[in-house]
């Protein structure tokens, strides 16, 4: 789950991070009455929206007088923004973030994450703030420094200051920046996130470290824990296909091709798309039905991959080892029926009772060709969909 930035710059408070001075508006009228509280004659006027890349697609304008601040929200609420992170249809801006300019000295880098592979917290920091992370790491990865965190002994203060220094800190700074990076660590632990990231985190010209900006997700599966962090979702910014399939525990991702997945796991989602490429076809969707597959859940999966009108054929590929082929071959009948499905189907049934599952699918009578073989499916969910 992702955080708006001034929704982050709040937990950033709790935590005793330093923040610019800012006001949310939804409106506006109410971004005049949030400059007029801020005070000064210069504002920065921020979208909120869950992507990066806000400043270069015009969402961050840096204004002079109240009006000005008005004009730039009033262009920005209402409508969508579109980054590299969005893609083409972007994402609509809701609300406005208005903050009183920081006397910039230096932009730096400071980011916290899970890293899986190797079971422990990490953080990364760099003198190139500002910039493109990923820039950065393929570019110029000697300007990026990493610690790895010991579960058992946490974020020590050495650490902290190995990484302020590595960024050119003088002494004052990196006590600052340990403080910060310490409230970083308590924040990634008590509240279950699996990221935090500043860019830029600056030096002002009077020797303040501060977040300028402001970057979290959480972990879904630990929101249970967290029922304040969990209010604060953002329906508006989220795929609505993806909020209708969550609803049915669905895992689903849409993605930019013809050619819908449906399967049941997520390492099988993974290698039927590769193989879809790899015959020349892309994928519309990721989409995962899980372990407990279900005829009603078929029924709702067929539904979400259609939705769209950008699918011109489906690849089923179910493993039936929790459950059985047939009971699927049956879900997806039943679901190729009540959706009155027009478009052309490929299944490809293994495991428990499949010859059994593929009979069903072959007397059908509906648009469904059964396969043995998943390059055999491929090839075919391609051709169908030329």
């Amino acid at each position: 789950m992702n955080l708006h930035e001034y929704q982050a710059k709040e937990i950033f408070a709790r935590y005793g991070i330093p923040t610019p001075l800012g006001a949310l508006a939804n409106s506006a009228e109410e971004v005049r009455d949030a400059a007029r509280r801020l005070g000064g004659d210069k504002f920065v006027v921020k979208a909120q929206v869950h992507a990066g890349g806000r400043g270069k697609a015009g969402g961050v304008k840096l204004v002079t007088g109240v009006d000005a601040a008005v004009e730039a929200a009033s262009a920005m609420i209402g409508h969508q923004l579109v980054t590299k992170q969005t893609g083409a249809k972007g994402l609509p801006i809701n609300k406005v973030y208005v903050e009183q300019p920081s006397p910039i000295a230096r932009e730096l880098y400071v980011s916290g994450l899970v890293d899986r592979s190797r079971e422990r917290v990490v953080f990364m920091a760099s003198a190139a703030g500002g910039m493109d992370i990923e820039e950065v790491a393929a570019h110029t990865p000697e300007k990026i420094r990493t610690v790895t965190v010991h579960p058992a002994a946490g974020l020590q203060p050495n650490q902290a200051r190995e990484l302020g220094f590595f960024m050119g800190m003088n002494k004052d700074e990196v006590k600052q920046f340990t403080n910060i990076l310490l409230g970083l660590y308590r924040l990634l632990d008590e509240l279950d996130a699996s990221l935090v990231e500043i860019n830029p985190l600056i030096v002002t010209t009077d020797g303040k470290v501060m977040a300028l900006d402001a970057k979290l997700n959480f972990d879904d599966n630990a929101l249970f824990r967290h029922k304040d962090i969990a209010a604060l979702a953002d329906p508006t910014q989220a795929d609505p296909a993806e909020l209708r399939a969550a609803k049915f525990d669905l895992n689903y991702v849409t993605l930019d091709g013809d050619i819908g997945c449906m399967v049941n796991g997520a390492g099988l989602a993974m290698a039927t798309m590769d193989i879809i490429k790899l015959h020349g076809g892309k994928p519309a969707n990721f989409l995962d039905v899980g372990g407990g597959t279900t005829a009603e859940r078929v029924t709702e999966a067929f539904k979400i991959i259609t939705s769209t009108g950008d699918v011109k054929a489906i690849l089923v590929n179910i493993f039936g080892g929790i459950v059985r082929c047939d009971l699927v071959a049956q879900g997806i009948i039943q679901a190729c029926k009540q959706v009155g499905l027009k478009i052309p189907v490929v299944v490809r049934l293994q495991g428990t009772n499949m010859e059994q599952g593929r009979k069903l699918l072959a007397e059908s009578g509906l648009k469904i060709t059964p396969v043995a073989d998943l390059a055999e499916a491929a090839s075919a969910v391609v051709a169908a969909a030329k």
